[in-house]
């Protein structure tokens, strides 16, 4: 069998934590902040670790994590 390729931007995007949670950056972090509440912005901080249902998805787009 051929060996899988990943996608790249899931390389770019997505970590995995050391027991195979998937690590990411929260969303809506780029520009209009000035519309964003300041409670969201400070929670938007550093990462966060996905549900389970996401991880799956990122999981089979990063076969060799």
């Amino acid at each position: 069998m051929p060996k899988l390729k990943s996608k790249s931007a899931a390389k770019k995007r997505f970590n995995f934590s050391s027991s195979g949670k998937v690590i990411a950056q929260p969303a809506f972090k780029r520009h209009n902040l000035r519309k964003r509440s300041q409670k969201m912005k400070r929670q938007a901080r550093g990462t966060m670790i996905l549900s389970s249902s996401d991880s799956k998805n990122i999981s089979k787009y990063m076969p060799y994590k």
